[in-house]
Order: structure tokens, then C-alpha cells, then sequence
């Protein structure tokens, strides 16, 4: 079970997939939440209604691109001026321009880069002043295994990001210790609707044949494991790259 203090939970790009479910589970487990997003503006105002009338938690839902310094520090001065400031960060927010290898251009690549890692480090550098202040804080960055060992020559770019995003997960904990524990979560193939969304049945069975567990992911169990990790229990847990792939092999 998650930390029952009321300590302030920022996720970004949390109005679908992973984000959603990590908000969601963070809320039920009595964390004050941050839906950040940045065009689903639709889908994030009904979350916030959602959370807002199932659990007894303040919830705010504030658009702003985490590429941005500026827009993450008028995020971040919004969430300090309602609620006190961000003790939990999840970076969450990504895109993945997956192509056609000769299809690539630079201008995507530097867009996957500008979100995927740039953006975390923006959001945890604007955190930063708050949980050291206090002696407490948790960030927790949305790796993949596209970073580790899981090879698409069509997402180069996305596959490059989350392995800059496992480097800048051991740079931020030893800059931030020992008061900010910063460990990244990396999910393999997970059921999210996006990432459903337009593979046949024959894709989807070969694979699930790489999973030895013989299926793809919840992002339920994603935020389960990511609730864990900011609690309590997971107080000697820091400077890690938590795998959650069903024993995942091959690419």
C-alpha cells in the first residue's frame, strides 16, 4: 500500500495509458495529484471529475509542455501556490514517432528527445528547491525496455531517449541524494489503448510469444509497482531501473 501521508503526486501526460492509471492509483491511495497533459485536454478534465468524486483528494489538472522550461515552471508555480509544492514527480510524458527507418527526419528525433528526456529533466530540476527543502521527495521516470534490450530500428528515436532517460536516472540520484530517491520504471509491452491501437491479431500473438508470462501488460500493474516505489516500504530502493516486461525476451 502506498504512503498515507497527504503528500502532493505530479504525473505528466496522465490523462491516458500508463499516466492515467498511475494518477488514478496514486489518488486512491490517498496522494493529493497533478493531471499534467498537453492536447488531451477532454480526457484529462474527465479524470480530474472522476478522481475528484471517488476518492477525498485534491486534484488539479493543469496543461503545459514539459519540453518547455517555461511551462513547467508556470506548472510547477501553480501546483506550489494551491498545494504547497510536488513531493512525488512520475515522468511520464513521451512521444513515439515511430517510422519507417528511412522515413526518420531530425526534426523528429529532436522533438523525442525534447519530451522524452529533456522534459524530465526540466520537470525534476523545477522540483528539486521543494523536496530538498523538506528533506523528502520521489521521482520516478517511465523508462522502457526500448532502452535496455528491445530493438526497433523504426523508433531509433524513441529507443535512444529511454536510454538517455536510464542515464538521467542515475545522474538525478546522485546529484539529489540522499534526500530524493530517483529510480526509473521500465515497462515492456504494455495494453495501453495507443499501443493497441491498429496491430492485427497475428502481431499481437508473436509478441506475446516474447513474454514468458504469455501476455502484455496492465497499466494498472505499472502503476501498482510505481505506487510502491514512491512509498515508504520502498525506502532503500534508489539509483534503480525496475524491468516490468513478464520476463520479456528478444525484440
Amino acid at each position: 500500500m502506498c504512503n498515507t501521508k497527504k503528500r502532493v503526486a505530479l504525473v505528466t501526460g496522465s490523462a491516458k495509458g500508463i499516466g492515467k492509471a498511475i494518477v488514478w492509483k496514486l489518488a486512491e491511495n490517498g496522494y493529493d495529484v497533478v493531471i499534467n497533459y498537453l492536447h488531451s485536454k477532454k480526457e484529462a478534465e474527465l479524470l480530474q471529475k472522476h478522481i475528484q468524486e471517488t476518492f477525498p483528494v485534491t486534484c488539479l489538472c493543469i496543461q503545459a509542455d514539459v519540453s518547455s522550461e517555461v511551462e513547467v515552471d508556470r506548472m510547477v508555480h501553480n501546483i506550489e501556490e494551491q498545494l504547497g509544492g510536488v513531493d512525488v514527480l512520475v515522468n511520464n510524458a513521451a512521444v513515439d514517432l515511430s517510422n519507417l527507418f528511412h522515413l526518420k527526419t531530425a526534426e523528429e528525433f529532436r522533438k523525442t528527445l525534447d519530451v522524452n528526456v529533456v522534459g524530465a529533466f526540466n520537470c525534476a530540476v523545477r522540483v528539486k528547491k521543494h523536496m530538498m527543502e523538506q528533506e523528502y521527495g520521489r521521482i520516478i521516470n517511465i523508462s522502457s525496455t526500448n532502452g535496455m534490450n528491445t530493438y526497433y530500428p523504426m523508433s531509433i528515436d524513441y529507443d535512444a531517449s529511454k536510454a538517455a532517460l536510464n542515464s538521467l536516472t542515475h545522474d538525478l540520484a546522485v546529484q539529489f541524494a540522499p534526500y530524493i530517491h530517483v529510480n526509473a520504471v521500465a515497462p515492456g509491452f504494455i495494453g495501453t489503448e495507443t499501443e493497441l491501437d491498429g496491430y492485427d491479431e497475428e502481431f499481437l500473438r508473436q509478441e506475446c510469444e516474447k513474454i514468458l508470462v504469455g501476455r502484455y501488460g496492465e497499466p494498472e500493474e505499472v502503476a501498482h509497482l510505481v505506487c510502491f516505489l514512491v512509498s515508504d516500504q520502498a525506502d532503500f530502493i534508489n539509483n534503480t531501473i525496475v524491468r516490468i516486461d513478464g520476463g520479456q525476451i528478444g525484440s
